[in-house]
């Protein structure tokens, strides 16, 4: 048997299988492109979208504190460790949330008096408090009764007592005192300023780290940065 041998294409039909071939070619190269264009437009619209949410939400909360710094009832007094500009402004913290009315619950007071290289700084009124803030003017200075809401953990005048009024009995730290405060504290922070943090509680110094102290009732708390000042007493008034 013969092997068959293939048969000749003439030379117009190998015209046309090149042809044919280059296009098929630049349809495979179009589609390519066409998939890296998409892959590319993609990845894009991706990251953009990403600083969009990023940006929205830093204005979003340069906002809150661009309202809380214009609250005319604000502190602003130039005693003042930190002002309440960035404060909670109303989200849960540490899992203390606000709410329209005091929660009487749990309710015990604490006093916080903080010393910077031997000088006194006030704690502000409006701490825990979301503007805008309510403020009457008293015999000892501004009171701050209340505002849009009150965190479980505020404060209402400059006197440094921290008052815990909460729905449930349960721990509460120095530490979530300030992050409501929206401010620093670790053994070498307190707020804006920094140095060793020495920490004293009851009159007694104590280690480790002073946003763990916890807070209890009539508990007298002295943080000093920097120069250490002998722990001052404090006599709460009467009916706390």
């Amino acid at each position: 048997m013969t092997k068959r041998q293939p048969k000749q294409l003439t030379k117009e039909q190998r015209r046309q299988a090149a042809r044919k071939a280059a296009a098929a070619l630049r349809e495979s190269q179009h589609r390519k492109r066409q998939r890296t264009w998409i892959i590319t437009i993609a990845s894009t619209v991706v990251a953009v979208g990403a600083l969009v949410a990023i940006a929205l939400t830093a204005g979003h909360h340069d906002d809150k504190s661009a309202a809380a710094s214009n609250d005319p009832n604000m502190d602003r007094s130039s005693q003042l460790l930190a002002s309440t500009a960035h404060d909670a402004q109303g989200r849960t913290v540490d899992g203390i949330s606000s709410s329209n009315n005091e929660q009487l619950a749990f309710h015990i007071h604490s006093h916080l008096q903080i010393y910077v290289n031997g000088k006194q700084r006030l704690v502000p009124y409006g701490v825990g408090i979301v503007p805008p803030i309510d403020v009457q003017d008293s015999n000892s200075g501004p009171f701050a009764p209340g505002g849009k809401a009150l965190y479980w953990l505020h404060t209402h005048d400059e006197s440094g007592i921290v008052h815990i009024e909460s729905p449930v009995k349960r721990a509460f730290t120095l530490g979530n005192f300030f992050d409501i405060w929206g401010q620093k504290l670790s053994g070498n922070q307190v707020g804006p300023a920094s140095g060793k943090v020495t920490a004293f509680v009851d009159g007694k110094q104590v280690s480790g780290d002073p946003a763990k102290i916890k807070l209890g009732d009539h508990q007298v708390i002295q943080l000093d940065v920097g120069k250490v000042v002998p722990p001052q007493s404090y006599t709460f008034p009467q009916g706390l």
